[in-house]
């Protein structure tokens, strides 16, 4: 069994699959093709089945009349009119046509690529610009109680109070009374703490009441440099930690393939130590191929001119027995000796009448000069008669 016999096999036993579950479109089964379908061989009949499909949906997408392959139509064929529209498109093929039978590989592969291209320029495609989701920098908060408080908010205060500072007069005297009362004042706190009064209970219930107020929460500000810092050493400590982890595995895989490419070596010279007589007979079996073909393509350039030759010869011959055969037909039809014995007859008959018109104006002639003679005769007598007359008297 032949190659396309196979063909046509696999391409209707799939068709009959495709029959037997209901779809009534062979587009329903392209849900299964995924973007290595074409580039392996895993079953040639159904792929090429898809290939020839697929094309004919590509072409009539671009614009161009092409019937869908059934069950029974010759994979030949099918190849030969994907090519012809393909080329029709302006693209080069410059392989075999034989190459598109596994229905896949590479050939395959351009094959489509082309097709879709040329759809997409007939439905006026045009990829658009991406579009990037825009991504919001969340603030990181570091909080440790409800009260927050920015490092701007703080260095401004601190600005201020250092401000207020230096817009007061210093005065010795004040300074001095100042210090004065802030001593007393801390020896009185001293005596006092010695002998408070207060509650334990009401002491630690109003420290509760006021812990949350005295602690600060301090937000920090993604623009501030300081952070920027922070995460490049995280980074770096990061990619670190990573590359030590990744220089193990890639000094193993570098060293296994050191190994596997010492072995290719080790292997392909054994090889070529063992077939290097085979390589001396196909070298050999090569040049004496390079011969043939100078020899074939030497005779088949004398074989060409002398069909050449052989046509012109033929052309001529044809044109002689052309000829010939006009003579012979014009020598025995009697066609042209009928018509000259009617133009004979003819020729006679215009001579009588001729003839009969000559004799009519000879005589038409011959009366008018006899007419003329008389008139003249008598119009001499009618003048020489009263010259006698006259004489008379």
């Amino acid at each position: 069994m032949d190659e396309a016999s196979m063909k046509k096999e696999d391409i209707s036993s799939l068709c009959w699959s495709v029959r037997a579950s209901g779809a009534q479109n062979i587009y329903h089964f392209f849900h299964f093709l995924n973007r290595h379908y074409f580039a392996l061989a895993t079953n040639p009949g159904e792929q090429f089945f898809m290939f020839c499909t697929l094309a004919a949906w590509l072409i009539t997408k671009a614009g161009h009349r092409f019937e869908q392959p059934q069950e029974y139509d010759d994979p030949n064929a099918i190849i030969s009119n994907i090519l012809s529209e393909l080329r029709s498109f302006g693209r080069p093929v410059d392989f075999p046509p034989s190459k598109l039978k596994a229905g896949n590989g590479e050939q395959v592969c351009y094959v489509l690529d082309c097709l879709a291209d040329e759809a997409l320029k007939y439905t006026s495609f045009s990829w658009k610009r991406p579009v990037y989701p825009t991504e919001e920098l969340e603030e990181e908060e570091i909080t440790e109680d409800n009260e927050e408080l920015t490092l701007n908010k703080l260095e401004e205060d601190v600005v201020e109070e250092e401000s207020d500072n230096e817009e007061n007069f210093i005065d010795l005297n004040v300074l001095k009374a100042q210090t004065y009362r802030a001593d007393v004042n801390e020896a009185a706190k001293h005596e006092e703490i010695l002998q408070s009064t207060t509650d334990a209970a009401e002491w630690n219930l109003e420290v509760e009441r006021v812990l949350p107020q005295l602690k600060v929460a301090v937000r920090t500000d993604n623009k501030d440099w300081r952070i920027h810092v922070d995460q490049m050493h995280q980074h770096k400590d990061g990619i670190e930690s990573s590359l030590k982890e990744t220089r193990g595995y890639l000094d193993k895989l570098h060293n296994e393939i050191s190994r596997t490419l010492e072995k290719i070596n080790s292997r392909e010279k054994y090889i070529n130590n063992q077939l290097e007589h085979l390589v001396q007979e196909y070298c050999s079996a090569q040049a004496l191929l390079s011969e043939a073909k100078e020899k074939y393509q030497e005779g088949s350039g004398g074989v060409t001119e002398r069909i050449r030759v052989l046509s012109e010869i033929t052309e001529v011959l044809e044109r002689v027995k052309q000829e010939t055969e006009e003579k012979g037909s014009s020598m025995t039809d009697g066609a042209p000796l009928v018509k000259i014995k009617q133009a004979l007859t003819k020729l006679k008959q215009e001579t009588v009448q001729m003839d009969i018109q000559i004799g009519v104006m000879e005589h038409t002639l011959l009366q008018s000069k006899l007419k003329e003679k008389s008139l003249m005769t008598r119009d001499m007598h009618a003048t020489v008669i009263p010259e006698a007359t006259v004489g008379a008297y």
